[in-house]
């Protein structure tokens, strides 16, 4: 086959550091439209963001030749930086280190925008930590609770 063909698609999460209330939904709009403008200058497309005031969720399609880490190096730090020049406020925002992310085939997208949409109606019921470890076990990745939430 003379060409690669590709559909990689991952819905990511990471925290604020410390879990930190620092993004209230006032802020969410414009942040998740620069974020989304750092996944496309990486020639991927972010299909959809949400989240709470201490964590979110991107889904994205990535470009086979840019790493997941890389993009999500360059979507924390880019952010982080823009965050701290739009909202003085912010001054001392930070990202976790860190991030979970897992592979999303075609036919589950539909769901995983409508889960991403519904973020602050499933937090009423669920904790970020909560959330976390249920999708850390659902998708059989082995980690250490002294390390999770740093």
């Amino acid at each position: 086959m003379p060409n690669a063909y590709t559909c990689l698609n991952y819905h990511v999460i990471f925290s604020t550091k410390q879990r930190y209330p620092w993004l209230a939904a006032q802020y969410h709009e414009r942040l998740f439209a620069f974020m989304g403008g750092i996944v496309r200058d990486l020639r991927g497309r972010l299909l959809a963001a949400g989240g709470m005031p201490d964590h979110v969720h991107l889904l994205a399609s990535l470009h086979p030749a840019t790493s997941l880490s890389d993009v999500l190096r360059q979507v924390k730090s880019g952010s982080s930086a823009w965050i701290h020049a739009t909202w003085p406020e912010l001054r001392k925002f930070a990202w976790q280190d860190g991030y979970a992310a897992f592979t999303v085939s075609r036919s589950a997208l539909d769901d995983v925008q409508a889960y991403i949409a519904r973020q602050e109606e499933h937090h009423q019921r669920v904790s970020f930590q909560e959330e976390l470890r249920e999708f850390l076990g659902r998708h059989g990745v082995e980690f250490d609770e002294r390390y999770v939430w740093g």
